[in-house]
């Protein structure tokens, strides 16, 4: 994926064959689909039948032959004529309205199908790709690309081919008519539809700018109100609305020059429409031994209207349809990203949780050349604790990330039970994990929703049990709302270390065989800390459990701590043990101890 926009982008061949596999999601509502087409064609047809009887009702004379026969039907009579027309404009409205019902219906069943599997992609997809992808930019993607689609599919499209039956059934009606005057009347049209299509991109182009410009001025706002507190921390008030200031600034220039051209071009196509329209008629009085009726002459110029509001349409329902391609050909690729490999082999139901890691080489995705973990290697048996401890860039948090086998290894193997971690099923590795991370992101529901979180099949009793032992149950119950108190975004209504207690309510819920804690209290004050150490220390009883450390007090009870320096172990042992050898550990325990 990448960050351009739909609008901005270069349509070739190869995003037609990409955008092509959208048809997957509307081959199951193929013959509801056929049906609008047919519905289209129709309406299309009944409606260019209103030039030909416009034109009869205003020339109608007795004397005079009618433009078409229905049968014995006698045109020339201007009541018969209008009970024809209401006929037709009856027929239209009926299959316009199933058109545009049916055309809604697949729309909306095609994008529900694409929204759905797209969703269902993105949370299968590696973490390395939201590492190259930015998040905001793949949410906004989604929601603009698919509702660009809802709009070219309920009508962009069908108005664009609507349009191309027109041209050709205009063509054909005025040739019918008078093939020479036809000949005359091409003769202006496409000099008129050549200037109009010029005019037409100009101001796309100036669209295109304001849009890019209102694109500017919204990261702005995003940027802002997601940073409002250093914003206002740093009195950066007046310097944020100068620079939305000069962006919205932008926005009004590029729209009043748009305005500007737009009024001159609406009086361009009234001039030269009027105009051309004058010298047909102009012409069709100079040309002799043009035998055609007033009533044909009434309808070759409606035709010919009609035949240049078509014109004029096409360039800019070909750009819009354009941009669909561009967006769905996003979509495809998104869609086509390869999910996570997970082999078929699950953990047994005896699962122990000792761990293994041998001779474990790493490096990131997108940066190959910088090796994180060396040559690592560690035992930790079930039920003990792994302390990670070094500087920030060592390797702890990589060694969690593999754990939960967010990557591949580049070699070297990791071993569950003996088990490899290459081979055995994501859902069944994962599913006996639980990580209570430093900054703990809650979803903006309840408190309730976010515990049921680590277990969505568990009771009410369950979920408060669990609340309990993570020292979280006095606060909720102190709640107006208890268990149904509303987060807020991201959890923003509750401080650190209730946060932290629900992470840990979650994690008890979901019981698991391992446990990482990735420097779960660094950020707390004292008596939160003290908290969220007691909930955390029975929930680790009984548990494999690794702890990412930075305050090194915490992990003096640790059964090994690993001592990571650019991605190698330099030192493991107990707290003592490493304490008495007076090496890495010992120096980085004293830093902290007398800072």
């Amino acid at each position: 994926m990448n960050g351009n926009t739909s609008e901005n982008a270069k349509v070739t061949k190869g995003d037609y064959r990409k955008a092509r596999r959208f048809f997957v999601f509307l081959k199951p509502y193929r013959l509801v689909f056929a049906i609008g087409w047919i519905c289209l064609v129709l309406s299309t047809v009944a409606s260019m039948l209103f030039p030909a009887l416009m034109g009869q009702l205003l020339g109608a004379n007795k004397t005079e032959r009618a433009i078409f026969e229905l049968g014995s039907i006698d045109l020339t009579d201007i009541n018969t004529i209008l009970v024809v027309m209401i006929f037709f404009f009856a027929i239209q409205a009926v299959f316009s309205f199933f058109r545009v019902l049916l055309f809604t219906d697949v729309t909306e069943n095609a994008l529900r199908d694409m929204r759905i599997t797209a969703f269902e992609r993105l949370v299968m997809l590696p973490v390395d790709f939201y590492n190259r992808n930015k998040t905001g930019e793949i949410t906004s993607r989604i929601a603009t690309d698919i509702t660009l689609l809802q709009k070219t599919l309920q009508t962009t499209v069908a108005e664009f081919f609507r349009q191309i039956i027109v041209i050709f059934l205009a063509l054909g009606m005025i040739f019918y008519i008078s093939w020479e005057l036809a000949l005359w009347m091409l003769a202006v049209v496409p000099l008129l539809a050549v200037i109009a299509i010029s005019f037409g991109r100009y101001i796309r182009k100036l669209s295109k700018k304001a849009q890019e410009a209102s694109a500017q001025s919204n990261s702005i706002i995003d940027e802002v109100l997601t940073s409002i507190i250093s914003v206002k921390a740093f009195t950066n008030e007046r310097f944020e609305t100068n620079r939305y200031s000069e962006k919205v600034a932008g926005i009004v220039r590029f729209n009043k020059k748009s305005g500007l051209m737009r009024g001159l071009f609406a009086s361009f196509i009234i001039f030269v429409m009027f105009g051309g329209i004058a010298f047909v008629i102009w012409k069709a009085k100079q040309m002799e031994g043009v035998s055609i009726t007033t009533a044909e002459f009434n309808a070759f110029i409606l035709y010919t209207i009609f035949l240049g509001a078509s014109f004029g349409s096409i360039p800019d329902l070909y750009a819009e349809i354009q941009k669909a391609i561009g967006a769905t050909e996003h979509l495809m690729e998104m869609i086509a990203e390869p999910v996570e490999e997970s082999p078929n082999e699950k953990l047994p139901d005896h699962f122990q949780g000792k761990v293994e890691f041998q001779q474990v080489n790493f490096s990131y995705p997108q940066r190959k050349e910088v090796q994180v973990l060396k040559d690592v290697s560690f035992v930790c048996n079930p039920g003990q604790t792994t302390a990670l401890v070094g500087s920030s860039g060592a390797g702890k948090s990589t060694i969690s990330s593999l754990l939960l086998k967010f990557y591949p290894l580049n070699s070297g193997s990791i071993r569950f039970d003996g088990k490899d971690i290459s081979t055995l099923n994501n859902h069944s590795l994962r599913s006996q994990m639980a990580i209570v991370p430093q900054e703990v992101i809650l979803f903006g529901g309840t408190i309730y929703e976010n515990i049921l979180y680590g277990n969505t099949s568990a009771t009410e009793e369950q979920v408060m049990a669990a609340a309990k032992k993570a020292n979280a149950a006095d606060f909720i119950l102190s709640f107006p709302d208890k268990m149904q108190t509303l987060v807020g975004d991201r959890g923003i209504q509750l401080s650190g270390g209730q946060k932290q207690r629900i992470a840990i309510a979650r994690a008890v819920l979901k019981d698991p065989k391992i446990l990482i804690l990735d420097e779960a209290t660094s950020a707390l004050d004292a008596e939160s800390e003290r908290l969220v150490q007691e909930a955390l220390d029975k929930l680790m009883v009984g548990r494999t459990s690794f702890v990412i450390a930075h305050r090194l007090s915490t992990i003096k009870k640790a059964d090994n701590i690993l001592v990571l320096d650019n991605g190698r172990i330099v030192e493991q042992g107990r707290h003592d043990e490493l304490m008495q050898a007076e090496g890495t550990y010992y120096r980085l325990n004293k830093i902290q101890t007398t800072a």
